[in-house]
């Protein structure tokens, strides 16, 4: 019986998740298995492995990304770890877009609850 549950995320570029995620400061393995209870597996593009032997994996699931692992075994906070993947995840896209766009990243601050400020300018 697998144990695996998967948790939709509004994580669509797989190139800036694994950046985020190595910037998280995980060792990311690519298209590979996530390991689960008893020895189960099930494929994801991107792997976190963890030294308990309950990997936790990002799988496309159409043009989202989807979080699948067993949590019960992973012995993770759920919500704190998507939390901080998702903030990651945006900072990055929006740096990304920033530049795509042309624009320059005049003022970035980090503010007391957390929240990221980010100035952006262009001449024109």
């Amino acid at each position: 019986m697998s144990h695996f549950t998967t948790i939709n995320i509004q994580i669509k570029n797989g190139e800036i998740l694994h950046q985020t995620l190595q910037e998280l400061g995980y060792q990311v393995e690519c298209n590979t298995s996530v390991r689960g209870y008893h020895g189960n597996t099930t494929e994801a593009e991107y792997v976190i492995r963890q030294s308990n032997g309950y990997d936790l994996g990002f799988r496309q699931n159409g043009e989202t990304f989807e979080l699948v692992a067993d949590f019960w075994g992973a012995r993770i906070n759920q919500t704190e770890f998507v939390n901080s993947v998702n903030q990651k995840y945006a900072h990055k896209m929006l740096m990304h877009s920033v530049q795509e766009q042309g624009f320059n990243v005049e003022e970035e601050d980090v503010l007391e609850d957390g929240t990221v400020r980010v100035v952006v300018g262009r001449w024109q």
